[in-house]
């Protein structure tokens, strides 16, 4: 096994696709520090700065002298804390949902929902560039599995209309897509769902904090809250802490606590991640110009972009690609940034397809104008307009 374990790694090497962990030492609001070296960072999911947040930060160490460091047990068992359910309960008000579930990660959540609500004789139909774990919850469903093509209508109407004779329908899609940084069309998607009987998810991980007048997510600002079954969430980006969620109806998420193996058979979120997500949710909804300038930064970004003459594909939100197809390609355009002074991950298969990779440029509302010609310079001078 070991060798053939080697001989596998030997393969990602030479095609360019081995990755190694960086070790950061430190880290502030714009910047990184690996080995030693000191990066301006675009890169991160903090969004809204919130998990450097001071009063994010306190709201941490007193959960954790009051509750310890871990969550200690399973939910079921005696892992539940009065802040779980506190933090529940203020999830499923953004969502404007009934009731909510918090799982200890993101991944875990979209494996737990998919696979406990649906199975064997229903049908999943999945956005051709949905994230891994959605997929993977939807094979471990063992549901009959349809794959449209990203974000077209007509390719999700004509397998809805293949699909009617499965026991259950779900439609399931990201909001904000996290290597294209485009967004679901939620209003037509929800309206094929209502015509045709189905059920419809979406994971609003990227979207949660961004997006919509109080920060509920993308489904908020296009008005189709209601319209939506099944939203899930995560705590670890805009909201700066850890921990992924669900918010839906009362039956949906009692189902959930008494069936899905991902929320049963694993210990509860940690209290200073739980109180931390409760104190940045409250600035969030408090200091809405901070997702103001998060968007601002990003459109100045990708217009700067695309007058130099790159593609960066639909972005519509704070993710922005910025496409340069092969492999090595990307790879030399994502060290001679670091060079410069500047972290930006070069995106590769199997994250996207072949001929598709990409740098991924993540816009925080902690990076100021000046940062940002700091980047467009930088690309200008270090890539010589390479595209």
């Amino acid at each position: 096994m070991k060798k053939e374990l080697t001989n596998e790694l030997e393969v990602l090497k030479e095609k360019g696709l081995y990755r190694s962990l960086k070790i950061i030492s430190s880290y502030s609001e714009k910047e990184i520090v690996i080995d030693g070296i000191k990066y301006m960072n675009f890169s991160s999911n903090n969004y809204l700065g919130m998990s450097l947040r001071p009063e994010v930060k306190k709201a941490a160490i007193d959960a954790i002298n009051k509750y310890g460091c871990g969550g200690t047990s399973s939910r079921l068992i005696c892992g539940t804390l009065d802040v779980h359910k506190e933090l529940e309960e203020k999830l499923a008000r953004l969502k404007s949902k009934e009731a909510s579930l918090v799982f200890p990660s993101g991944f875990s959540t979209n494996q737990g929902i998919i696979s406990t609500l649906f199975s064997s004789g229903d049908a999943i139909i999945m956005d051709k560039l949905n994230h891994a774990s959605l997929w993977d919850g939807a094979s471990l469903s063992k549901a009959r599995i349809f794959i449209y093509e990203h974000k077209d209508m007509e390719s999700l109407e004509k397998i809805l209309k293949r699909a009617q004779s499965y026991k259950k329908r779900l439609i399931v899609t990201d909001t904000v897509f996290s290597m294209d940084g485009d967004l679901a069309p939620l209003k037509e998607i929800a309206y094929l769902a209502k015509k045709y009987s189905a059920v419809t998810m979406i994971d609003e991980a990227h979207a949660t904090g961004v997006f919509g007048e109080k920060g509920s997510g993308l489904a908020e600002e296009l008005g189709v809250e209601k319209e939506i079954d099944i939203v899930m969430g995560t705590l670890s980006k805009a909201i700066g802490s850890s921990g992924g969620f669900v918010c839906a109806d009362k039956e949906t998420i009692e189902y959930l606590i008494n069936k899905s193996r991902a929320f049963i058979y694993t210990t509860s979120l940690a209290p200073a991640s739980v109180c931390s997500a409760i104190k940045a949710l409250e600035i969030i909804e408090r200091e809405p110009e901070k997702r103001k300038k998060l968007l601002e930064n990003a459109k100045y970004l990708k217009n700067n972009l695309n007058a130099l003459g790159f593609d960066t594909l639909e972005s519509e939100s704070q993710i922005i690609p910025l496409f340069t197809g092969e492999v090595s390609k990307t790879l030399e355009i994502s060290s001679k940034l670091m060079d410069a002074g500047i972290y930006v991950p070069a995106i590769r298969p199997p994250t996207v397809a072949e001929g598709r990779c990409r740098l991924r440029f993540s816009l925080t509302s902690q990076h100021s104008k000046e940062d940002i010609d700091k980047l467009i310079e930088t690309i200008k001078t270090e890539l010589k307009l390479r595209k």
